[in-house]
């Protein structure tokens, strides 16, 4: 159970403008080295390597050597959540959709975009939407429910194997609120394996140095066959 000081713990952690600049930079779900991470928040090698050893010591990232080097991620998809929940309460969320244009002014991170290890943005939200309509998924406040038919839909696409969600203790799929539409694209089991799908079939590329996804000619056509959604901004 988190106690008043884990609590504080944890957000001291997070609340320090290296620190918080260094797991943004995790968002993407890669792994990065210290010199990576240093690089991303203006600081030494040296420093950043303290202000990583306390972002593992409170359990916010973890740490996986390879050979000579040790390579950082995100601890789990629920650190990942509390950080893009940080983000879009930085941003300024408000209960009602704004008329003002909020989250990343970067049209790129705003078409589609990593959030850990599932689709954001736009095209993540347009996803969720399709998925909804269609009766594959329902949402409600801050649950979700994968049907039998959504589940089947998914297995005959390819984007989910037949025991794909018995390997996982993570939820099959579950709303996440998106930074910069203020609405929920799909994280869980679903979210993430409907990204790798994406990835594995060049519907989208990574974009060097930033969580923003390029969207490929054969992701158009590709997401617009399996979800019903044109893949390109409004």
């Amino acid at each position: 159970m988190a106690t008043s000081n884990r609590i504080a713990e944890v957000a001291a952690a997070v609340g320090e403008p290296a620190r918080a600049a260094m797991l943004a930079a995790l968002m993407d779900g890669r792994a990065l080295t210290a010199s990576e991470l240093a690089e991303v928040a203006a600081i030494t090698p040296q420093t950043a390597s303290g202000h990583l050893t306390r972002l593992a010591s409170v359990g916010l990232i973890a740490v996986e050597k390879q050979g000579r080097h040790r390579y950082h991620r995100l601890a789990s998809p629920e650190v990942a959540r509390m950080i893009e929940s940080v983000m879009q309460i930085a941003g300024g969320v408000t209960l009602a959709r704004p008329a003002h244009r909020v989250g990343p002014s970067d049209a790129a991170l705003r078409q589609a975009r990593t959030c850990y290890d599932h689709l954001a943005g736009e095209l993540g939200v347009s996803i969720a939407d399709a998925l909804c309509s269609s009766g594959a998924v329902e949402i409600a406040g801050d649950a979700a429910a994968f049907t039998e038919s959504g589940r089947a839909r998914m297995q005959a696409l390819g984007v989910l194997e037949p025991d794909g969600e018995t390997r996982t203790r993570r939820p099959a799929c579950r709303p996440c609120p998106d930074w910069s539409e203020r609405r929920p694209h799909l994280a869980g089991v679903l979210g993430a394996a409907i990204y790798t799908h994406a990835l594995d079939r060049g519907w989208v590329r990574r974009r060097a140095g930033t969580r923003a996804l390029e969207i490929t000619p054969a992701g158009k056509v590709g997401f617009w066959q399996a979800f019903g959604v044109k893949g390109t901004a409004h």
